[in-house]
């Protein structure tokens, strides 16, 4: 009598790790889950509940965004990590009503001109908190990062359409 015995591989990513790691420091579930970005968003929106709490009055509700925010990053959390194992076990996830696309995290991603935005808006606020430079002073050429995105993507439009063999208009 032979039999097979098939033993399951381990799931890639353990939804109770994500909760556990979301719960002691938010945003850190998604960045276990691969989720870069959201991590990072997830720590900066949670970083700015926090810091509103004591500022511009409304304390209820505040109080209530951030508790509400708290358990949303926790559950989504999880439910990553569920959507990351079914993906990894070729089975497709349950209809949620929405498209999430999961990381591919062998494809390097990123450029050059997202990471040169954020070094200058890091530089321009470490100048102002050293008194430097003015806040207020910033805020007189935020026009100057809408034209600078506009560039951007005209560029890119450009090169998207040269690249096809075709001129982009």
């Amino acid at each position: 009598m032979d039999e097979k015995i098939v033993i399951q591989p381990r799931p890639v990513k353990s939804p109770g790790v994500a909760a556990i790691l979301s719960i002691i420091f938010p945003g850190a579930g998604a960045l276990y889950n691969g989720l870069i970005a959201k991590g990072v968003l997830y720590i900066l929106i949670f970083a700015g509940l926090v810091t509103i709490q004591s500022t511009f009055g409304g304390q209820p509700f505040k109080a209530l965004i951030l508790a509400g925010f708290y358990f949303f990053q926790i559950i989504e959390s999880v439910n990553n990590a569920k959507a990351i194992n079914l993906a990894a076990a070729g089975e497709k996830p349950a209809e949620t009503g929405k498209t999430e696309v999961l990381p591919d995290l062998s494809v390097p991603s990123g450029s050059v001109f997202w990471g040169s935005v954020l070094v200058v808006i890091g530089v321009l606020a470490i100048l102002a908190n050293f008194d430097v430079i003015r806040w207020e002073t910033l805020w007189d050429f935020w026009p100057v990062v809408v034209i600078v995105l506009g560039l951007k993507l005209v560029f890119d439009s450009v090169a998207r359409g040269k690249k096809n063999g075709k001129e982009s208009r």
